[in-house]
């Protein structure tokens, strides 16, 4: 089925966000906190499937106190971002895979899947009807596919009807120090996720376990948290939200393995492939914290970076943990980071040339 063949109610916005209005809150959007006018919502149950696609009004869920998600967590979501190009142009980048790994999340959580034409079609449906508030320069438009157990039952079961929204919000950079390295912490406490649970899936549970462990990130002055495997706690997974990668003396890459416990990144996948066509070497295999820290010492780590949709490519200047404070290489982000960060961006903002045929147009 194409996108066209799904058809979406369109609800007139009572009081649409004037040109001066949006032009005011674009000028310092922050991260999260200034939202569209409209969203999408479509319905599914047992007996109709998917249905009642609407674009309406940004408005609040009317929900029972019984509603399933409430009580047993069944949510999945994606993150990803709509780009206003040079030419005026609106892209989004690999919006397939997200479609994709939306499905995958679907299916660890016991949920009805969202077939990828109708993903992109409500995505490129709220796109569209508010693309005004996609920023230019460096800001971009963030998409926030996700999906609910929307049935009124106590039972443990999953859920018999479900809810898919998109919302929007335009954002300008993830962290407050922009392109400068960030600071992390390696907590020995607490662990994102085990084998057998939903690490792999981009579901709501995952965040709030990481909370308590980014509370104590921000105490100690760091970023963002890094999380150790649940087995041995040893091995580097993954931070809070985002892969991360570590390019050593050699210009290798080396990231840790998708195994289950570790969300398979888009931003990752095509940081790797980019690598790749640049000529390096990229090893997917375990890293150890110790290994992290003598690689440090002896100088055999030259640069640390973190990727995702919400920051693309951050560089990591520095690591804290309950034994102290490392610096990689000088603090600053380095010259491998910059190349792969430039190249993603160019290629994700419409820049460069996309020869992976990434980069989706709205027409």
């Amino acid at each position: 089925m194409t996108n066209t063949e799904w058809l979406f109610t369109q609800e007139t916005h009572p009081r649409l966000a004037t040109t001066a209005e949006v032009t005011a809150l674009l000028a310092n959007p922050g991260f999260g906190r200034v939202f569209t006018d409209h969203m999408v919502t479509v319905r599914w149950n047992e007996a109709k499937g998917w249905h009642d696609a609407m674009v309406e009004s940004r408005k609040p869920f009317l929900l029972d106190p019984a509603c399933a998600a409430l009580h047993y967590a069944q949510q999945i979501f994606e993150g990803m971002k709509a780009y206003r190009g040079a030419d005026g142009d609106i892209l989004m980048f690999r919006p397939l895979e997200n479609a994709h790994r939306f499905q995958r999340s679907a299916a660890r959580m016991a949920m009805t899947p969202v077939p990828d034409s109708l993903f992109l079609a409500a995505v490129e449906a709220l796109v569209k009807i508010d693309k005004h508030w996609v920023p230019e320069g460096d800001g971009s438009l963030y998409l926030r596919p996700f999906m609910f157990g929307s049935e009124t039952f106590l039972g443990v079961r999953p859920s018999l009807e479900y809810i898919f929204c998109v919302i929007a919000s335009p954002v300008g950079p993830y962290f407050k120090n922009g392109d400068s390295a960030v600071t992390v912490w390696v907590s020995d406490e607490y662990t994102r996720a085990a084998p057998g649970g939903t690490g792999a899936a981009k579901c709501g549970g995952n965040y709030a376990a990481s909370l308590l462990a980014q509370s104590q990130a921000t105490a100690n002055g760091c970023d963002q948290v890094v999380f150790l495997d649940a087995v041995e706690h040893r091995w580097v997974e993954e931070l809070g939200g985002m892969n991360v990668f570590f390019c050593m003396a050699d210009g290798t890459l080396v990231t840790p393995p998708l195994s289950g416990t570790i969300l398979p990144g888009i931003t990752r996948s095509s940081v790797i492939d980019l690598a790749r066509r640049e000529g390096m070497t990229v090893e997917e295999r375990p890293y150890s914290f110790d290994q992290w820290c003598a690689d440090i010492a002896s100088g055999q780590l030259r640069e640390v970076f973190a990727c995702g949709t919400a920051a693309v490519i951050a560089g990591v200047g520095r690591i804290r943990h309950v034994g102290g404070e490392l610096v990689i290489a000088d603090g600053a982000v380095g010259p491998v980071t910059t190349r792969i960060r430039d190249l993603l961006t160019g290629i994700q903002r419409g820049r460069l040339e996309d020869t992976e045929s990434w980069v989706h147009h709205l027409t």
